[in-house]
């Protein structure tokens, strides 16, 4: 329990470490690859267990936001990015690299945007009842698109795709409400480090067999890993930006709260509805985009303080001595 407590209070530099240990370890990578469903259903778990049911009742009486941001990042985000890429010709020029960035469009927020929006001192509750609706949604709104834009791309049918995601998402929601059941909200608050912890581990499963193979792929063909990392940071900043433009009007800290949580697509979620079986470039896609998700609290932290309004200076009041003081000049006078 110790080392779980230890290890969950690095937070996000633990995070950070784990994408630099997994490019490192290419032979762990490989060893752990079989076991990415098993690790995403574990994170899912811990992050439906976690959930504040009083924040998200809250905010549900204020609904257009959450409806529209929903809609945007579900529906509205894999048509422009399918519709865009048929227009260019990206489909047939690269298809691997398409069927990569359409899995990530179609794919719900993470399930960790609700907690690096709080890091950043943003609307984390916003976050998360938009990321709990849209993620209820995925079972259907990614086999619609996988039958209207991947066709043959993907080796798992529309409809095998979607119960896939229907069994996780379900699955590790009802596992986390019979742990809430059991234990208790004030006993999951309590152990908040030792979750934290764990949480780490896990994720590290995951993203050692997802980076596993950078370092081989960066050693073969330097320059086009330079290139699809330099992609995957243009789609992320690309989300992230449009977001934040279409939601001006809640206020500049809200859409940048949602830009965070549309830029950070759970495409885990997707390799684990898909076992893995996926082509080497779309591997490779998915790797790189962890560095511009887990890089985002320290690129984007500064532009997040400067959205906030300069409170103004407070008047301090005077120490007790020195009020006391004061009271007898005033009574000598």
């Amino acid at each position: 329990m110790q080392v779980l407590r230890w290890l969950g209070a690095q937070g996000t530099r633990a995070v950070a470490a784990l994408v630099f240990i997994g490019v490192a370890l290419p032979p762990l990578g490989e060893l752990l690859r079989p076991y990415v469903t098993e690790a995403i259903f574990v994170l899912l778990c811990i992050s439906f267990m976690r959930v504040d049911v009083a924040a998200l009742r809250a905010q549900l009486r204020r609904p257009g936001i959450v409806l529209a941001a929903t809609l945007w990042t579900t529906f509205g985000v894999p048509l422009i990015a399918g519709l865009g890429s048929l227009a260019t010709g990206f489909d047939v020029r690269s298809p691997d690299l398409f069927l990569a960035l359409m899995l990530q469009a179609v794919a719900a927020p993470m399930m960790a945007a609700p907690a690096l929006a709080a890091l950043m001192g943003l609307d984390s509750t916003l976050v998360l009842i938009t990321l709990v609706t849209s993620i209820s949604l995925i079972p259907i709104s990614a086999p619609l698109f996988a039958y209207v834009f991947f066709g043959a791309a993907l080796t798992l049918s529309p409809l095998g795709l979607g119960l896939k995601l229907f069994a996780i998402v379900a699955g590790s929601l009802v596992i986390a409400a019979v742990i809430r059941w059991s234990v208790g909200a004030a006993a999951i608050q309590r152990h908040k480090g030792p979750i934290d912890g764990l949480n780490i581990i896990t994720l590290f499963v995951f993203v050692s067999a997802v980076m596993g193979t950078v370092a081989g792929s960066f050693w073969a063909d330097p320059i086009w890993v330079i290139e699809v990392t330099a992609f995957a940071f243009a789609v992320f900043f690309a989300l992230l930006g449009v977001t934040v433009l279409i939601f001006r009007k809640c206020g500049h800290e809200r859409a940048f709260a949602l830009g965070l949580m549309v830029s950070q697509r759970n495409m885990g979620l997707m390799l684990a509805a898909t076992n893995g079986v996926l082509p080497g470039t779309t591997w490779l896609y998915f790797a790189l985009s962890q560095f511009p998700v887990y890089l985002t609290p320290l690129l984007l932290k500064p532009i997040v303080a400067r959205l906030r309004p300069i409170q103004p200076a407070e008047t301090i009041p005077p120490a007790p001595r020195d009020a006391a003081i004061a009271g007898a000049d005033r009574r000598r006078e």
